[in-house]
């Protein structure tokens, strides 16, 4: 494979892909690019920029290049139309390569080297294990993309309560992606494994199939029986859902009665600015360089799992800068922050709070990643409750806890 120039190897420092901090040169190009696509109307100036990105950029390269190359898809969509036929084109080819080994395999390893998905797992089941305690059946209604390793440890946790009785759970795991339902079978045989070697009384059951968006479930297609205590969780769902039916899917979760639910989402806002190319494509970047930043520093420079997750944002970014909301197989792609999320929860629900042990088991848990990973508490006066996580004191991830308002009917 042509290893293609680093910017960073020519003296021309005119040029604008080689500024004068070289390891900039990926955003500054690219917001070049991005500009001249929406704003200056000069096609031969956007179709140079776009040359020039294709040139200096590789999805194996460093980060400035791998983060090129996978915004260079994106504004070439943009700058052409093709944003719809190119991300079928991507699912597709995601669909075909993806199997439960694979996905199992990326997943883990990526909750190995980085605590970026098990900060909110932790987080959560400390949460759920709290409101749930002394209940006697528990109907976990799971939205989540990581196959389930999110459970092995509540399992445990149940199976080591103290009572006279096992507590009987029922999971109810939501996906309406086809790459996500395709493994369902692989997941329900290892968790009711599990169980048994646990002790646990358990069901398991998919659903999202005949759906094209969460949205459009209800809360009869749940099956929430009259004796279960209830707890959702909503680890990197509700960005999936459009963003003009979003506080109709909070209430339809509230007339579940859920006895808690447990939010986690990435923090940036792609929502409020979806209006403005120039304005989400900046957020759009700051938050992926964030990404790769930690993909950079948490996996080996030749892992094959990185580049699956680096596909996998590049077909976010896709969907974000080139993508109507309705082109996207079922899946928006819309973000926000964690203040944006509690306005819209606090009109259904109101914080639980996640209590001082939960906190000390994330402290716990970064403690075995390397070093650049913390925890900081919701900004006082910003409307958020709850965590985050935090890379280089940049908020990356929140998590929260919340319980239905009293007189919610």
């Amino acid at each position: 494979m042509r290893k293609k120039p680093s910017p960073a190897s020519s003296s021309h420092s005119s040029d604008p892909a080689n500024p004068d901090e070289p390891d900039e040169w990926a955003a500054k190009l690219l917001r070049e690019c991005a500009r001249a696509i929406d704003g200056d109307g000069d096609s031969n100036k956007a179709h140079h920029l776009l040359w020039m990105l294709n040139e200096l950029s590789s999805p194996f390269g460093d980060r400035q290049q791998k983060l090129a190359s996978h915004f260079l898809h994106a504004l070439f969509a943009k700058a052409t139309g093709s944003g719809a036929i190119r991300h079928r084109a991507l699912t597709s080819v995601t669909e075909k390569a993806r199997s439960f080994e694979s996905a199992c395999k990326t997943i883990l390893k990526f909750q190995e080297l980085s605590p970026w998905t098990t900060f909110g797992h932790v987080a959560s089941n400390g949460a759920i294990l709290e409101a749930l305690e002394n209940e006697p059946n528990l109907h976990i209604i799971d939205f989540s993309d990581t196959l389930c390793t999110q459970w092995p440890t509540l399992l445990e946790a149940l199976a080591t309560r103290s009572g006279d009785e096992t507590p009987r759970l029922r999971l109810s795991v939501v996906s309406v992606a086809r790459a996500r339902l395709s493994v369902m079978g692989p997941v329900a045989q290892r968790m009711e494994r599990f169980a048994r070697l646990m002790g646990v009384p358990f069901e398991f059951r998919a659903l999202g199939e005949g759906f094209a968006r969460l949205e459009d479930l209800r809360e009869t297609d749940f099956d929430v029986h009259d004796d279960e205590a209830v707890a959702v969780n909503l680890v990197g769902a509700l960005r999936h859902v459009g963003t003009e039916r979003r506080d109709g899917f909070i209430d339809m979760l509230a007339r579940l009665k859920p006895k808690v639910v447990t939010v986690v989402e990435e923090e940036a806002d792609f929502t409020s600015n979806k209006g403005d190319f120039l304005e989400c494509f900046e957020e759009c970047l700051r938050f992926h360089n964030l990404v790769f930043e930690t993909y950079e520093e948490s996996f080996p420079v030749t892992s094959n799992e990185r580049l699956v997750l680096e596909r996998e944002c590049s077909r976010g970014i896709l969907r974000v800068l080139a993508c109507d909301d309705s082109t996207s197989e079922g899946e928006c792609e819309r973000r926000e922050r964690g203040n944006q999320w509690c306005r819209r929860l606090g009109q259904a629900f109101e914080p639980a709070g996640l209590s001082g042990d939960v906190a000390d088991d994330v402290k716990a848990l970064l403690k075995r990643y390397r070093s650049g990973w913390s925890l900081s508490s919701a900004p006082a006066g910003d409307g958020s409750a709850g965590l985050y996580l935090v890379w280089k004191e940049e908020p990356v991830v929140w998590a929260s806890a919340w319980k239905p308002l009293i007189n919610m009917d």
